[in-house]
């Protein structure tokens, strides 16, 4: 549970994608410091920065500057200037009244999908996004869960973009199996969410089964693709580390009624897994 006397973390994530070329800056702070981290294709880097701090719709982390019109990039060997079009919000907090409760880690949705105009230098070479599509969250609070699975795609053959998470989530003196999944396409919103009765049905490195009441979502994955090491927080300290992988093969199912609404297939998924610790305390999802 967390406390207030606890220290907290802090951290944003702005994805960047043209076909398989992947940027994703992660401007943050906790315990141990203030940061930018920078995803791509070809790993991960960690730059410590002498502040970060966030006013309104701005965020500044040492020289870069982020925000829901864009972003201005100023990192060693990283250069460039990337314009958002309209953002894409949720209708409501994805966490719904959870927000209410003191979880170890509160997740937000700011855009599931938005154009982008602009550029990245890396190490000499020019990379043009225009065109591509962006996608912004949001995390805070003490640790990222002991285990969880983050799925993230909005390049598929049709307009549709998903995000999904399941994470065994620690409340008071037990825990709980819990997922929060959304699914914006054709104009609709499919929110599955442990606080709309939605139970985590198979949940493992390769898949993510959810139902809630008429809905069934199937995520078949595979992350066999680069990525990098990204740090993550533990106890406010930003000690843990985690394995990104970039352009991972997602294919999504979601059903209606019985009716196979949605049936999508992309190599451009982003994903994360982190596995539940070994032992007789743990009593993690199906594998």
């Amino acid at each position: 549970m967390q406390k207030e006397s606890e220290p907290k973390f802090e951290g944003w994530y702005f994805k960047h994608q043209k076909g398989k070329e992947v940027f994703a800056f992660i401007p943050g702070r906790a315990e141990s410091g203030a940061f930018v981290q920078m995803l791509w294709n070809k790993g991960a880097r960690h730059f410590s920065v002498p502040h970060a701090a966030a006013a309104g719709d701005f965020i500044r982390a040492g020289d870069c500057i982020f925000s829901r019109y864009g972003c201005k990039i100023s990192l060693p060997g990283v250069q460039g200037e990337i314009r958002y079009g309209s953002l894409s919000p949720l209708q409501r907090d994805v966490m719904g009244p959870l927000r209410f409760f003191p979880l170890e880690c509160r997740h937000g949705v700011v855009s599931m999908a938005h154009t982008l105009r602009g550029s990245l230098t890396v190490d000499g070479t020019a990379y043009d996004l225009s065109g591509g599509i962006g996608y912004i969250e949001k995390d805070s609070g003490v640790s990222f869960p002991q285990w969880y699975l983050w799925v993230q795609c909005n390049q598929f053959p049709l307009p549709c973009a998903l995000m999904a998470a399941a994470a065994r989530v620690p409340l008071g003196r037990g825990s709980f199996t819990g997922c929060i999944c959304v699914v914006q396409f054709a104009g609709r919103e499919y929110l599955l969410a442990s606080y709309n009765g939605a139970r985590v049905l198979k949940a493992g490195p390769r898949q993510l089964w959810v139902a809630q009441g008429a809905l069934l979502l199937r995520l078949d994955l595979a992350p066999d693709c680069p990525g990098g090491l990204l740090c993550a927080p533990e106890s406010g300290q930003m000690s843990a580390r985690v394995q990104e992988k970039c352009n991972a093969a997602v294919r999504l199912r979601l059903w209606k009624g019985g009716q196979l609404v949605l049936d999508l297939s992309s190599r451009q998924g982003m994903y994360e897994y982190r596995p539940p610790i070994p032992g007789p305390v743990s009593s993690g999802p199906e594998a």
